[in-house]
């Protein structure tokens, strides 16, 4: 198969969709690899480090486009990107469809196969391929929000460990899944004070056992959500519905009442946002005030480190590429239902059945649209 990588275009995005060691791997199955220059120049991976892996560096993104047939991205391709797809494309990458109308509508018309990294499923009805960026978001979170409570930067000027005689910061996290785990260990480690709301009260459990009465765990009701959001000095939001438009947890009047210079940290503004004042921002502009509450939104968090974001995403997409590369799209969306929960879109229809509820569009199954490819 003919294999693309493009440089990403979003802004200061530097992760690569594949790496040296994983075109090597396809490279020696005997497929052929395109990666554009410099794609990789900004992590420590040089053109020559591919081409020594036996990729063919191409001058610009339409050269990868107008060679391959199985375009491997990291985030969702902008407007100029989906203008070079058409019915010939496979596209892997991350892709957030369901608050993105434009880019549904855009992959629609391109007649391309598009599947969604974020929605690929494992035997546990786990997402293998979103878990590795939502280890990296849920530190990063703290990580961010730490800074950002900073006075410099329009915070209360808290730091979330205090000091011997002051009081730790606190931090409330929504949702209990890898991005609030992962948020919640940076959090803890700190020393803050914690608490961690979520609908399942087995996740809770799990936290409760391991961190004791180091945190508090409470079941998110709407008057629980409310009072640890408005107590906190750090909202990390970490909901997820899978596919679908994030559940909008966090009102407008909700912030009104939150601390001036406290901090919301919205990690689920890929899929639209877990507050009715989050917006999508860049690692230029990453934040902004809204009533004295200052909100960090930006859409991709990993990719501040972008090396390490790089490598585990290619330890958990690789085997998914291969698979696309040796049996070619059709063959291995219908023999691996987990990929197949990531088909998207193909054949200018929508697969997805969340994605075309967040906008009243409709959808057939997966299972019938791939007799068409």
């Amino acid at each position: 198969m003919r294999i693309g990588v493009p440089r990403e275009l979003k802004n200061r995005e530097y992760r690569v969709g594949l790496t040296p060691q994983s075109v090597a791997e396809l490279t020696g199955l005997g497929h052929q690899v395109w990666v554009e220059t410099l794609a990789g120049a900004a992590i420590g991976f040089a053109d020559e480090d591919y081409q020594a892996a036996g990729a063919r560096i191409a001058e610009d993104g339409a050269a990868v486009y107008a060679a391959a047939e199985l375009i491997v991205k990291v985030k969702e391709p902008l407007a100029d990107e989906r203008a070079c797809l058409d019915a010939g494309h496979c596209l892997f990458a991350y892709l957030h469809l369901a608050p993105d109308r434009a880019q549904t509508e855009e992959l629609m018309a391109s007649g391309a196969t598009c599947i969604a990294y974020e929605t690929v499923t494992d035997g546990l009805g786990r997402l293998p391929l979103l878990a590795p960026m939502s280890e990296v978001a849920g530190r990063m979170a703290i990580q961010a929000g730490a800074h950002c409570l900073e006075r410099s930067q329009g915070g209360r000027g808290v730091l979330l460990g205090g000091v011997p005689g002051v009081p730790a910061g606190r931090v409330t996290i929504l949702g209990a899944g890898v991005v609030g785990s992962q948020a919640l260990a940076m959090a803890v480690g700190l020393g803050a004070e914690v608490t961690v709301l979520d609908k399942s009260v087995d996740a809770l459990r799990r936290l409760d056992e391991r961190y004791g009465n180091r945190i508090a765990t409470r079941y998110a009701c709407g008057a629980t959500l409310r009072e640890q959001v408005l107590a906190a000095d750090l909202v990390i939001g970490a909901v997820l519905v899978p596919g679908a438009a994030a559940p909008r947890l966090i009102s407008a009047e909700m912030v009104s009442r939150m601390k001036p210079g406290a901090v919301l940290v919205d990690v689920a503004i890929d899929q639209g946002g877990c507050a009715e004042t989050s917006r999508p921002t860049t690692h230029s502009l990453p934040t902004y005030l809204v009533d004295e509450v200052v909100h960090y939104c930006v859409t991709n968090m990993p990719g501040a480190v972008p090396r390490t974001s790089t490598l585990a995403l290619n330890n958990a997409t690789l085997p998914f590429v291969v698979a696309l590369a040796e049996k070619g799209v059709r063959r291995a969306l219908e023999e691996d239902p987990h990929l197949r929960d990531g088909l998207s879109v193909a054949r200018g229809q929508l697969t997805c059945a969340r994605v075309a509820a967040a906008h009243g569009l409709p959808h057939r199954p997966a299972e019938e649209v791939l007799q068409a490819l």
